[in-house]
């Protein structure tokens, strides 16, 4: 059972949250705080003292004082001129990975909204009521405004819900929940809009699948040194305890893991052969630099949802500090760094594929000992070039751009949800790139044969056979290369 607003969030309770394989719930304890921050509120809005997001107009309109008559209506237009998002809707887990996130920022207890608030959205988690958020439109500095505004305009009856993949007009699924639209009050617009959650929901799915596609890159690693007969020499302990980065210790090790006890490796141990290409035996450095990049976003993602990221904070009865927690730039730059990260695990993954297909050291050139008549495996590598090079291309960091927003108001903004969408498109990629090299190191060692594997990297060799044979003769691959992504993406592998 998860706490919000009590315990600590981690990427693994987010999802498992989000699943529904743990039950997240509001105790007294965070009730209080947020109940006693909206009692700060409504003593704020009903002074004359002039407190941003509470009586005054937003963004270049801050010294705009509002009545307190028009408090109510202007939350409403906040959320409604704030949803000019545009392009395809994100996924379904993402809305509700949003909420989710935005419910544990909120009953912190700095936010000053009220209960009912928290527990409608609670509503929409609980019965998979889940908000159409399209995926562009934030510059990530201002919070999320126009994801998080299209995210919680069902509040008001407007917006609309994903219900059995179709999309449906809140005010229609609030009729047949029996929920009347809510009035939001002082300050509420403002704390639903303002945040990181697209952003941060973007990196917490991401980062799951990167924790796994490192494990897997080790593997395909590892069995297309088997089917290459490479030395295991440069996974050595002692090599990497003189250079001791914590991703390059792990890569090693894990690689010392894949070749324990295998006669394929024992059988060449003696061979002539000095060293191997770069991109066999500098995996440990070029995996574990991937990985150094996955620890530095992992912690940084931690803190952010644990974190209070809109605006203002309310600290007082007296007292709401109009600052800048809700700005991306501390994830946006952690991201791009980590999307350079996932590429090149794809880049050095399809060298691997290249230097399967030479025809070198007993392994027939294409992978076929049928050449002429039949092309092999020439043409896969082709996808592989082709993925690597849109990963490269989606490389540059938005972070590193900034668009002026708000008549200069917000004159420096992240970028950071676009590099959280793009860190997941090079994910995505990275999951086809190692399908087929899986694919191009099961065919390299079927030519190693008799020769057994080490106990870990023959189940997985019989988890591709089990969809993918051996090519005999050309085949069309598509169904092979498919079936491959597919167990990818359901991580069937056994990565550790």
């Amino acid at each position: 059972m998860f706490r919000y607003g009590i315990d600590t969030l981690t990427i693994s309770k987010a999802i498992a949250i989000s699943n529904g394989k743990i039950k997240a719930v509001l105790i007294d304890k965070a009730i209080e705080k947020v109940e006693n921050c909206r009692k700060k509120v409504d003593k704020i809005a009903s002074g004359d003292k002039a407190v941003y997001g509470i009586n005054t107009g937003f963004g270049p309109l801050c010294d705009v004082q509002i009545t307190p008559e028009q408090t109510n209506k202007l939350q409403e237009n906040l959320l409604i001129t704030h949803a000019v998002g545009v392009g395809k809707p994100i996924d379904k887990e993402l809305s509700k990975l949003m909420m989710i996130l935005k419910v544990h920022a909120l009953c912190q207890g700095f936010s000053g909204i009220r209960l009912k608030v928290i527990k409608r959205i609670l509503y929409f988690i609980e019965n998979d009521l889940l908000p159409v958020v399209p995926e562009q439109g934030s510059v990530g500095a201002s919070g999320d405004l126009a994801p998080l505004s299209h995210l919680f305009l069902p509040l008001l009856g407007e917006g609309e819900f994903w219900i059995n993949d179709k999309i449906i007009p809140a005010k229609k699924v609030l009729k047949e929940h029996n929920l009347e639209p809510i009035t939001l009050r002082a300050k509420e617009g403002l704390a639903l809009i303002n945040g990181t959650q697209f952003i941060l929901a973007h990196a917490v799915i991401g980062l799951d699948k990167m924790k796994y596609l490192l494990n897997l890159a080790d593997l395909s690693g590892a069995m297309s040194i088997e089917g290459y007969q490479g030395s295991v020499s440069p996974f050595k302990k002692e090599l990497h305890k003189i250079r001791a980065y914590k991703g390059t210790l792990k890569v090693a090790k894990r690689m010392r893991n894949f070749f324990k006890d295998s006669q394929n490796m024992k059988n060449h141990f003696e061979c002539v052969r000095v060293q191997d290409p770069y991109s066999m035996r500098c995996i440990p450095q070029v995996h574990g630099a991937s990985r150094n990049a996955y620890y530095h976003l992992k912690k940084l993602a931690i803190i952010e949802m644990n974190s209070v990221t809109d605006n203002p904070i309310v600290l007082s009865e007296t007292e709401a500090i109009s600052g800048g927690n809700f700005h991306g730039q501390p994830l946006a730059m952690a991201i791009d760094y980590a999307a350079l990260a996932v590429a090149e695990l794809g880049n050095i993954s399809d060298r691997r594929c290249y230097l399967l297909l030479e025809g070198k050291f007993g392994l027939p050139r294409l992978l076929t000992d049928k050449g002429g008549l039949n092309s092999g495996f020439m043409i896969p590598q082709y996808t592989t070039a082709a993925l690597v090079t849109e990963n490269k291309s989606l490389c540059f960091p938005p972070s590193a751009d900034s668009v002026p927003t708000s008549l200069g108001q917000e004159d420096h903004v992240s970028m950071g949800s676009i590099s959280s969408r793009k860190f997941n498109q090079i994910l995505n990629n990275l999951e086809k790139i190692l399908a087929i090299e899986l694919m191009y190191a099961a065919q390299a060692i079927d030519f190693r044969r008799p020769n057994a594997l080490s106990a870990i990297l023959e189940k997985n060799f019989a988890i591709i056979r089990e969809k993918v044979s051996k090519l005999e003769e050309d085949r069309i691959l598509k169904n092979d290369i498919y079936n491959l992504i597919e167990m990818v993406t359901k991580r069937e592998f056994i990565v550790s």
